[in-house]
Order: structure tokens, then C-alpha cells, then sequence
């Protein structure tokens, strides 16, 4: 739809939407792509290349109108980058998660293959004060088998409470029905009654 960097640039209020937060490089743009099975939102490995809010429309399939918009956040916690966005909080990020009507779910992504981080864990206090549902997700949970992932999941859960954790694979797909079920679930009635995309 558009890039917003200022809350002016918002589009009006409209469909539900679910917004995609994480430090730089977690596979923000990569769960997004592997959720809708398109490449829509560009990936890099050069971390803090999302700077503006990236709002995408929806369409289920056979559905000609968009039913829900994701939006992809800029990454925190890499160094300058990360300065440099913090700046721009005020103007247009917290703006949107304070105060965006029609968010209705907001997906936290943290690294399973490295320890819980400060910065995800300010990110889960600033959703829990704002009063703003979430669930944590585990990205790159292909990386960890068997009691590896099992420890992680638990370690993360107790890190990240109230948050639920739930497990992700952009590269093999796993933990893509799990996630399009809790964000149906979150969704307006007349929405989550909609078919998932076709992946």
C-alpha cells in the first residue's frame, strides 16, 4: 500500500491490522513473505534497511478485497540504526502502536538460536503497558532440534511472560498454521471467517 516514516502519512483507518515488531535481522520481512507464500516485502541481510512502516493488504484467496493489512515495522537494537530510530519513536512507531484503532495483533519476533535479549524484553513491556494484545514468535526455530528447541521455548516463555511464545520457520514452513490460526483468532469476526491465503 505505502511506506509511512510520519503518523500523517497513516493511511485512514480501515481493515484490522496485525503489525510484524523485532531487532534488526530478525526475519521480519522473511515471515511475512513466508506467511502469504510471495516475496512482497523486501528482504536484506544488511540489517536496518526498514525504516518506514510498510503497510500490506491482504487478500484472501478467490476474494477480490483486502481483508486484513500486515505492517512491518523498522527493526531496533542494532547499534546506530537503532539510535536513529529511537529519535523518530515519538513521530510515527509509538504513535502507531499507542494509538492505530484498528491494530488488532501485534507479532514480537525475537531470535530462538540466541539468548532473550533486553530490547525484546522492553518491547514486551511496552505492548503489556499499552495494553496492546501480542505473541511472541520464535523465528528461525530450524536452527534447534529435539530438547534444544523444547529448552528454548521454555527459557523464552518465562523471559517473555505474559507473552505466549509460539515457534516459526521461515525456511521450512513450520509453525505457519499455528500463527495464521492466532492471528484469525484475532481478527474481527467477518475476517477471520475468510479462508487463509493460499501459500
Amino acid at each position: 500500500m505505502l511506506a509511512a516514516t510520519d503518523a500523517r502519512q497513516f493511511p485512514a483507518p480501515a481493515l484490522p491490522e496485525v503489525a510484524f515488531l523485532g531487532r534488526s535481522n530478525v526475519g521480519k520481512s522473511s515471515l511475512i513473505n513466508s506467511l502469504l507464500g510471495h516475496k512482497v516485502a523486501k528482504t536484506s541481510s544488511i540489517p536496518g534497511r526498514t525504516r518506514s512502516i510498510n503497510f500490506y493488504e491482504v487478500r484472501w484467496a478467490g476474494k477480490p478485497a483486502p481483508e486484513v493489512v500486515f505492517t512491518d515495522l523498522p527493526g531496533y537494537g542494532y547499534a546506530k540504526i537503532s539510535r536513529e530510530i529511537s529519535q523518530t519513536w515519538p513521530e510515527f512507531i509509538e504513535p502507531y502502536l499507542l494509538e492505530r484503532p484498528c491494530l488488532a495483533l501485534c507479532l514480537v519476533l525475537v531470535d530462538i538460536s540466541i539468548a532473550p535479549q533486553p530490547s525484546d524484553r522492553q518491547m514486551v513491556d511496552f505492548l503489556s503497558a499499552a495494553g496492546r494484545p501480542f505473541l511472541v514468535i520464535a523465528t528461525k526455530a530450524d536452527r534447534l532440534s529435539g530438547n534444544q528447541l523444547h529448552n528454548a521455548l521454555q527459557s523464552f516463555g518465562k523471559e517473555y511472560a505474559p507473552g505466549r511464545v509460539v515457534p516459526y520457520s521461515a525456511r521450512t514452513g513450520d509453525g505457519q498454521a499455528q500463527l495464521w490460526q492466532e492471528i484469525r483468532q484475532a481478527l474481527p469476526a467477518r475476517a477471520a471467517s475468510s479462508p487463509v491465503p493460499r501459500t
